[in-house]
C-alpha cells in the first residue's frame, strides 16, 4: 500500500511498484469506481471484444444448446402444469 498526495486538480500519481503490479501503461484505459468511502481503479482490458469472447471459453457445449434445453423443459413443465388442471374438465353440450 501507498500513500499519494492530491494535486490542486484533484489528479494522483500511482507508484510505480502499484502500476507494474496490475500492468498499467502509459495509454492504458482504467474504469474509476467510487465505493463507499473509497475509490477502485481497474484496469481495462485493450481488447474489450477478444476478452468477452474469452469468457465463454471453458464452458462446455454450446450455449444456444443449453438455451433450447431450457426452454423446452420450462415448456414440459407449463404442459404438464396445464393438463393437470384441465384434466377433468368435459366439452360443453351445445344448447339448442
Amino acid at each position: 500500500m501507498s500513500v499519494v498526495i492530491t494535486s490542486h486538480k484533484g489528479q494522483v500519481v500511482i507508484p510505480k511498484k502499484e502500476r507494474e503490479k496490475i500492468g498499467l501503461k502509459p495509454g492504458s484505459k482504467v474504469r474509476v469506481e467510487a465505493i463507499d468511502n473509497h475509490i477502485e481503479i481497474h484496469l481495462m482490458p485493450e481488447d474489450p471484444i477478444e476478452y468477452l469472447c474469452g469468457i465463454f471459453e471453458g464452458y462446455p457445449g454450446s450455449l444456444t444448446q443449453a438455451l433450447l434445453n431450457d426452454r423446452k423443459e420450462d415448456s414440459y413443465r407449463e404442459e404438464k402444469k396445464f393438463t393437470g388442471l384441465f384434466r377433468h374438465t368435459r366439452p360443453s353440450k351445445k344448447r339448442k
